[in-house]
């Protein structure tokens, strides 16, 4: 077979995912088919396609992060700011690889254990010519990693007034993520469990109640463990989730990356869709009325001689 038929037939086979018009459906219609290719989401200013924020660190090599950012479709990447060479940005070990793909940075104050220290970082990361986004990241415990609640409302509100797009990680806490919107954060970041150890989401009823009562898009952060958890995120109504261990220390990143592309996309067309209430008994998928035999009654068995009923 010749080379271009082969590609041709690999990528008519490929799912379809957001942006693509490729064999849109002739038997789907509504909202959900509707924003399969519009449904954007407006992000500090920004209208992204990608759903999906990728972090940058721990992967084997430059090049498979590369190849993961290609299979992921994101449009959003992370990474600490104390790991790049602030003197020549361009010459950065990570950033230096990245450079010919249309990306949004997201620096984050990773390391930060005040809110003194995570603005130090911020302003140090816009000077450095990295953009005016920040992803506050402030840990309270060197051994569970989990954000400091005080500090990163501290730094949220300091940074916000100072121009920054304010990313603000924190805990999956209803009432912390609704101040920290009012703070001026452009996006709460809950995580769904500590970061790094992909526990997934422990607590999807208080990631729903956040995504209730949110004004600013609400983006899944940490713990995430496979591809199901991040469309179990979707599912609840998040606007988009961030994940990089689970891709970087995969057997096969780039797949992975795939994966995650495609079961956030997956997600946000289910919670578009409308899934159906869960119910406490079964319920037949089809009617009985119709039946080809009627009713079914069971027999009269009558009682064997000398067992008593």
């Amino acid at each position: 077979m010749a080379k271009h038929e082969s590609e041709r037939l690999s990528k008519q086979s490929e799912p379809q995912l957001p942006g693509e018009t490729r064999n849109s459906s002739p038997f789907s219609s509504g909202p959900a088919q509707a924003s399969a290719g519009q449904d954007c989401l407006l992000l500090g200013g920004q209208r992204l396609h990608s759903r999906f924020l990728m972090g940058t660190g721990r992967f084997p090599s430059p090049w498979v992060l590369q190849e993961a950012l290609k299979a992921s479709g994101a449009e959003v990447i992370t990474f600490a700011v104390r790991r790049v060479n602030m003197d020549s940005v361009e010459d950065d070990s990570v950033l230096q690889h990245v450079t010919e793909r249309q990306l949004t940075y997201l620096p984050n104050t990773s390391g930060a254990k005040t809110a003194d220290e995570a603005v130090r970082i911020a302003r140090l990361a816009r000077a450095a010519g990295l953009g005016n986004w920040i992803k506050v990241e402030i840990s309270g415990n060197p051994r569970t990693l989990l954000p400091d609640p005080f500090e990163t409302m501290k730094a949220t509100e300091r940074l916000a007034k100072d121009g920054f797009v304010v990313l603000s990680y924190t805990s999956d806490d209803p009432i912390l993520c609704k101040r920290l919107e009012e703070a001026g954060a452009a996006a709460v970041m809950p995580g769904g469990s500590p970061i790094g150890t992909g526990l997934g989401l422990l607590n999807p009823y208080n990631l729903g109640l956040i995504v209730e009562e949110a004004n600013v898009p609400v983006i899944v952060d940490a713990g995430i463990g496979s591809p199901k958890d991040a469309a179990e995120a979707m599912e609840l109504g998040a606007a988009a989730v961030l994940a990089n261990t689970p891709i970087a220390k995969a057997t096969d990143p780039v797949a992975m990356a795939r994966a995650f592309r495609l079961a956030i996309e997956a997600g946000r067309l289910a919670k578009l869709a409308g899934r159906i209430p869960k119910k406490r008994y079964a319920s037949a998928s089809s009617s009985e009325s119709g039946s080809l035999f009627g009713a079914s009654i069971p027999p009269k068995i009558p009682p064997a001689e000398g067992i008593a009923w």
